[in-house]
């Protein structure tokens, strides 16, 4: 997929892996007040907005903290184009929560051409090659088959398996597992495809700006977790100057003060 930004863009800001969930109160006041003083132009949310989603029926019940999500997303969209791609944990996301936020869904991986740069923007989850035992879960869910299978099933059921789901995150979680990082190899391939010169991704944790070769570079966003003791968040902005066309890349804590610490 390949979007051309519009011309009037000179703000772009990128996040991952909010991981939106009730019982992380602190994570999602801090997002909320991002999308409050957030002023750019466009808003491109690579994945795992959600901890997990298991269908857009769950914005049936009106008063939802989902629904409370969406209504927060629909207010910035009135100012600010925003595009949802799906993560690990939200691939299930569908047009009815789109609409419902003033989104629009994008395809993993996205080429961005910005001024004179082209950028690709995916999740990251992809390129993590190594994690053989999650490209096998991930090709298995993200057929038709699977997700019509599964999203025919009572939304109470689906909504066990996700607590039962998250709970054996959440124990991997405490155990210090590294996470598997992108594939250089890979990463190259996906870039030289399109002729970009920088991947953005999130998924894997560990966030960092990796200098890939020929000039190449790649960019690891933060996750967003303020409820415990390493408390972490960024945004990524992504400044273009129209007279030259050239792309600055900055990190920003969500209030938009500098993070120099990667």
């Amino acid at each position: 997929m390949e979007l051309q930004a519009h011309s009037h863009w000179r703000t772009v800001d990128v996040i991952s892996d909010i991981h939106l969930h009730p019982s992380e109160p602190l994570t999602h006041a801090a997002w909320e007040r991002y999308l409050q003083h957030c002023r750019a132009d466009a808003l491109f949310i690579l994945g795992d907005l959600f901890e997990v989603w298991v269908g857009d029926d769950v914005l049936d019940t009106v008063d939802g903290f989902e629904n409370q999500c969406a209504n927060s997303l629909r207010v910035l969209s009135q100012r600010t184009a925003v595009y949802l791609m799906h993560g690990n944990r939200d691939f299930l996301m569908g047009p009815r929560l789109a609409h419902a936020c003033g989104a629009t869904l994008i395809q993993d991986p996205c080429t961005l051409q910005l001024g004179r740069q082209r950028l690709v923007l995916s999740h990251g989850d992809a390129l993590c090659l190594d994690d053989t035992d999650y490209q096998q879960f991930r090709a298995t869910v993200r057929t038709d088959t699977w997700q019509h299978a599964f999203l025919a099933r009572p939304l109470p059921e689906r909504q066990a398996i996700a607590r039962e789901i998250r709970q054996r995150s959440e124990t991997a979680k405490s155990s210090q597992r590294e996470y598997a990082d992108a594939d250089t190899e890979e990463t190259l391939r996906w870039l030289h495809n399109v002729q970009a010169q920088t991947l953005i991704h999130g998924h894997t944790h560990q966030p960092a700006t990796h200098a890939l070769p020929g000039g190449l570079e790649r960019w690891v966003l933060s996750d967003w977790h303020l409820d415990g003791a390493a408390r972490r968040a960024e945004v990524l902005r992504l400044q273009c100057t129209p007279e030259t066309g050239a792309v600055a890349i900055r990190r920003l804590a969500p209030d938009a003060s500098e993070i120099t610490c990667c």
